[in-house]
């Protein structure tokens, strides 16, 4: 399957500090890409040095088959939306618009006004006077018109009310389906997430811990509870996550792709949300074991 972003031993640092280090990931192409971790996770440094915007200082990162912004043909390929959504205050939304237009080639006029009309956006309102969900959605048209083979946004709803993130991944969602893009979105909000990725990422402590097909994912991970265990005595197969207890009781969260024979456990399915968390949680000694990567 062709890849879209391929990461190796990458890492990145400012003066003495790691803001990302040994990441190794492998991004399919086809997909709507969920990345998420938690804060200091590395998201937002592997998303700008997929961009372009950011230099690596160790390994290697490879977009489209490309160095990242290594020439004008390859930063066409790659739209880009950062986490304020950035557009100009004093520029109208035409003036956004024909400045696109001029510094991308592959610029899709069409595309831009048409999308602008839907929205009921008047062409001629400055930037500065949207809401934040009208900013969020001109940042996204822009990203959109470019005409780009892979449209990256890092946290583009988070600080956008419920409403405006609703209406945001909706245009996300209609969009991916009409041009066909591969998408790489980061966001804390899995709930947002689950309406429109169908690949996710967790990435924690700069390693990849979890990537897959939602639907593989959710299939291969369940939820034990039962009289409490050391998690150690569970079959071989049963690969343990995460793990709480109480006096009486434990519960375990395993990976498999065996059909769970265990009379004395109740087993339950868990949300994405669930699963993530289990990830996020794991205590950094235990993680090694835990790292999941399904194509």
């Amino acid at each position: 399957m062709t890849s879209v972003l391929q990461a190796q031993a990458l890492g990145k640092r400012y003066g003495k500090r790691w803001a990302l280090r040994e990441c190794t990931i492998d991004i399919p192409a086809g997909h709507v890409v969920g990345l998420v971790g938690p804060n200091g996770a590395g998201k937002t440094t592997l998303l700008k040095l997929a961009g372009g915007q950011l230099e690596p200082t160790t390994g290697d990162i490879t977009v489209l088959g490309g160095r990242p912004g290594s020439t004008h043909a390859q930063l066409a390929k790659v739209g880009f939306v950062a986490q304020d959504t950035p557009v100009y205050a004093g520029f109208s939304i035409a003036e956004h618009l024909r400045l696109g237009a001029r510094l991308n080639p592959g610029w899709d006029a069409v595309i831009a006004r048409e999308r602008i009309a839907r929205l009921g956006l008047d062409p001629a309102r400055r930037a500065g006077k949207l809401s934040g969900g009208q900013r969020a959605q001109l940042a996204l048209t822009l990203g959109l018109a470019k005409r780009p083979e892979l449209l990256i946004l890092d946290e583009p709803v988070a600080s956008l009310d419920p409403l405006a993130r609703r209406e945001f991944m909706q245009g996300l969602t209609e969009a991916t389906a009409e041009h066909k893009l591969s998408v790489v979105l980061s966001s804390h909000l899995v709930s947002d997430l689950e309406k429109v990725c169908d690949y996710l990422i967790v990435l924690v402590d700069s390693r990849v811990r979890m990537a897959g097909k939602v639907d593989q994912l959710l299939a291969t991970h369940h939820r034990l509870t039962g009289p409490r265990r050391d998690p150690d005595r569970l079959p071989a197969d049963q690969h343990v996550i995460s793990a709480g207890h109480t006096d009486r009781q434990s519960t375990i969260v395993v990976r498999t792709d065996a059909p769970i024979h265990a009379p004395a456990w109740t087993v339950s399915r868990l949300s994405l949300e669930d699963l993530v968390l289990a990830y996020m949680d794991k205590p950094a000694e235990n993680r090694r074991a835990a790292v999941e990567v399904q194509r």
